[in-house]
């Protein structure tokens, strides 16, 4: 996607962080599952996480996305490499090498907040991870906040 005054974009994947970024406490909401979904169908969609409440394999059972069990922000910045050129959705500081990886990275300001360095290291700042999505399912939206 070209965007005025900023650049091209591309992009086949979509990575994102779960605690704090698509869900709170290792739970994920419907409508978030459903935009995962639908976002599916266009991308690529992983999601990366050290699962830290155990949800990780329940959440995401049956939906059409991938799911990598990692340790540490440095295995979760070496494994979002070999998705690139990718787009990246996180929250804190083990999302950070990833963010800055990315081709594009959105930080999410949820209930958990956000690292500082997670949102120095993205493009865009959301208050949800709808907001996000939403914005990935149409990229205008996309052009209308990254445009010179």
């Amino acid at each position: 996607m070209e965007i005025p005054n900023y650049g091209e974009i591309q992009f086949g994947a979509v990575l994102f962080d779960l605690n704090g970024t698509l869900g709170e406490s290792g739970r994920v909401t419907e409508e978030v599952k459903h935009l995962l979904e639908r976002l599916a169908g266009k991308y690529t969609v992983v999601v990366l996480s050290s699962d830290t409440f155990g949800t990780l394999e329940e959440e995401f059972k049956g939906l059409p996305v991938r799911i990598e069990r990692v340790s540490s922000g440095a295995e979760k910045a070496r494994i979002a490499e070999g998705y690139k050129p990718y787009v990246a959705v996180g929250n804190g500081n083990n999302d950070v090498a990833m963010l800055e990886g990315a081709e594009l990275a959105f930080c999410v300001v949820g209930p958990e907040g956000a690292a500082v360095d997670a949102l120095l290291a993205s493009d865009i700042v959301v208050k949800d991870v709808k907001d996000a999505l939403t914005m990935l399912l149409d990229e205008r939206k996309l052009v209308a906040t990254l445009r010179g």
